[in-house]
């Protein structure tokens, strides 16, 4: 492909995620790519090194472009980012923008002024407000403040940097040494997980043996920390009630030896039957699952049988932006209004599983306090049958080497402070 097609198929792709906001972009250029078969690997990759680049800085390339009163297009999505990312001038971004078949059509004289208007900004301009200066939605400023403080600015660029690939050796198979051999990747141990390695640069694992004998897991260091914590032993009986696509629930199965009971629950289908590939891929047995459906009564029939159940709730996911730019534009904060009662309901139904001397462990990939420990503090505070358990104590339990990484209660990771994603989790017991 030349530059000018490769930029009309980004400018293309771009309009797929724009014309459907509630859907993940990667799902979308999932079905982009397939749609397209002929664009080939090295295509494919500039197209969506393009399309990346401009979900990745959207909310300050869009005030830029309203500063000139026009309706934001990916065409001038396209065209801001050549101007205030790449350090184009607007004569060489324009030759980009061609007609015929394989090109976005020349760019209009509206779009010629915006370009114009353009020229010689800096991307990060001192007279924009504090949402599009750090790139972070203003709906999500309030919580990031509260957690942050003083160190928002580093954490706001570590959310814009692209995040590294994480595997999680799979013990059931091999151990973090053999896997890395067997990987034949340049990689390194992660510093907090024993089973964690992280990859250097750009890798195509699924289509490795390492990967496909289940030898490898992809997980993020922070999620392989969060099902460490949850302490599954072998012989117990565990439940992971948002199990999703059973990354945590495989990671579990591996501290367990394959010994004891792991039921992962979600409300999807699709999401747990890919989970039962992944499971057979990885030698797991001691794992079934259950499609959690309207007026289930699957969690009071088994109320108190639990030694383990982790919540990994559904959450604003503020701690993935990096992985996922897109996720700034997708969410709002009347999401984050529903998705906080939901979790709330959610904790409440779970901790019906937990027998008494057991433990919740409730977890997110949120970074703001109202998903975390608000929830946490007002379930404790709801539940007296309850007792945090200090983050100190869960990692020596779970058998994590060194001391954790958190100086308080609860895990709170972030990008900037451990290289990880954005993660939440706080171990809870039932005394009675």
């Amino acid at each position: 492909m030349t530059p000018e097609a490769r930029l009309a198929a980004a400018i293309d792709l771009l309009h797929g995620v724009m014309d459907q906001p509630r859907r993940p972009a990667d799902a979308i250029a999932a079905e982009f790519f397939r749609a397209r078969r002929y664009i080939g690997g090295g295509d494919r990759r500039e197209v969506s090194d393009l399309a990346w680049g401009v979900l990745r800085q959207r909310l300050r390339l869009e005030w830029w472009i309203k500063q000139s009163g026009v309706r934001v297009t990916p065409r001038l999505l396209v065209l801001a980012f050549l101007l205030l990312v790449r350090g184009m001038k607007p004569g060489e971004a324009s030759k980009l923008f061609t007609a015929g078949r394989y090109g976005a059509g020349t760019l209009d004289v509206g779009e010629e002024e915006v370009a114009r208007a353009l020229a010689g900004k800096p991307l990060v301009g001192k007279e924009m407000p504090d949402g599009a200066r750090l790139n972070l939605p203003e709906w999500a400023l309030p919580g990031l403040r509260a957690r942050f403080g003083e160190t928002l600015e580093v954490e706001a660029a570590a959310l814009e940097a692209p995040a590294p690939l994480d595997l999680r050796a799979n013990a059931l198979k091999a151990t973090r040494d053999a896997a890395m051999a067997a990987l034949g990747m340049e990689a390194a141990p992660t510093p907090y997980s024993p089973w964690g390695m992280r990859l250097r640069g750009r890798a195509s694992v699924a289509a490795t043996p390492a990967y496909k004998d289940g030898l490898v897991e992809v997980q993020d260091e922070g999620s392989q920390l969060i099902a460490a914590l949850v302490g599954a032993k072998p012989g117990m009986r565990v439940a992971d009630y948002c199990a999703g696509a059973a990354g945590k629930t495989l990671a579990m199965a591996a501290t367990m030896a394959n010994q004891g009971r792991i039921t992962a629950c979600d409300v999807s289908a699709p999401r747990l039957e890919g989970a039962g590939k992944r499971l057979r891929r990885a030698g797991v047995h001691n794992a079934e699952t259950h499609l959690l459906s309207p007026g289930d009564r699957w969690a009071k029939r088994r109320a108190g049988q639990f030694d383990r159940v982790l919540v990994d709730a559904p959450c604003t996911g503020t701690g993935t932006w990096r992985r996922n730019p897109d996720a700034r534009s997708r969410t709002n904060g009347e999401d984050l209004a529903e998705l906080v009662g939901k979790q709330r309901e959610i904790l409440s139904i779970s901790a019906q599983l937990v027998r008494p001397g057991g433990r919740l462990v409730y977890a997110t990939c949120s970074l703001l306090p109202e998903e975390d420990e608000g929830q946490v503090d007002g379930f404790l505070q709801a539940h007296a049958d309850f007792r945090a358990v200090p983050l100190s104590r869960a990692w020596e339990e779970a058998g994590l080497p060194g001391a954790p990484p958190c100086n308080g209660p609860h895990l709170a990771l972030s990008p900037a402070a451990h290289g990880t994603d954005g993660f939440f989790c706080a171990v809870m017991e039932r005394v009675s």
